[in-house]
């Protein structure tokens, strides 16, 4: 395997992250989902030990316990508990459990700094395949179903009236997140996918003057940030995921200290 190999690897993988989560990460800022995407991720960790437990694959089980760490907290809100609490209550706890979960998985070698923070650098061409293929899903849902999520995002009522049922579209959301989760750990890991939906939407908001300026933008900026954070991962032997991170919340820093000279509408 030569450098050039496993760099384009790591480089199409990354871009195929930005180029999901860039546009789905401005319905989690537009719909303030932050913590919500956070408790998803977090119980991709609960998925990875699901997965060796049961020798499945782990995408697959990381799809499955974040689809079902996000239908359970849909199931639970509105039971006296503030929103913010049980989505606190239900990331941090199944990231708990999770570790302590693959702890115990026997028999096997687990590397679990490589699932909290990813392991962009050993994607292989299978990976590469199922990021890309996750990431074509998700395009095709929002694409299909664009202008229906736009207005159960801006208001329940305008939805009902115009005929779209907005639990409908907040579940076509949560699958969304749970395959960026399940293609996106291999990259940045469980504690930074969540960073990687919010940073490049936030960095875009002041570039956009309409809501598809702004996905546009942020799948550019999250690309950017890809190639940035990999170039400076190599020279200066950091860890490429964090590195992306970085690089796209640099990214936010610029963009935002431009925001006056640019006149982006603020949405």
């Amino acid at each position: 395997m030569t450098l050039d190999d496993f760099m384009l690897r790591a480089a199409l993988a990354g871009l195929g992250v930005a180029l999901a989560a860039g546009p789905l990460g401005a319905f989690v800022v537009w719909r303030r989902m932050a913590y919500f995407g956070d408790a998803t991720a977090h119980a991709a960790i609960l998925g990875v030990a699901f997965s060796l437990a049961f020798s499945l694959s782990i995408s697959l089980g990381v799809l499955v316990a974040a689809l079902a760490m996000a239908f359970a907290v849909t199931a639970l809100s509105g039971r006296g508990l503030a929103m913010d609490t049980l989505l606190g209550v239900a990331a941090h706890g199944a990231l708990a459990v999770g570790v302590v979960a693959l702890s115990f998985a026997s028999g096997r070698a687990v590397n679990l700094e490589a699932y909290l923070f990813g392991e962009l650098l050993a994607v292989t061409r299978a990976d590469l395949l199922g990021i890309w293929a996750g990431a074509a899903a998700v395009a095709a849902l929002l694409a299909w179903r664009w202008s229906r999520l736009l207005t159960a995002t801006i208001s329940e009522e305008l939805a009902f009236a115009a005929g779209v049922d907005p639990r409908r579209e907040r579940l076509i959301l949560t699958l969304a997140l749970a395959i960026v989760v399940a293609v996106a750990i291999k990259v940045v890991g469980a504690l930074l996918i969540t960073a990687m939906l919010i940073i490049p939407a936030a960095a875009a908001r002041p570039l956009a003057r309409g809501p598809e300026q702004m996905a546009l933008a942020a799948a550019i900026i999250g690309g950017a940030a890809v190639g940035l954070g990999l170039s400076a991962a190599w020279v200066f032997d950091t860890p490429a995921g964090p590195t992306i991170v970085a690089a796209a919340a640099a990214g936010f820093l610029f963009t935002t200290a431009l925001a006056p000279a640019l006149g982006g509408a603020r949405r």
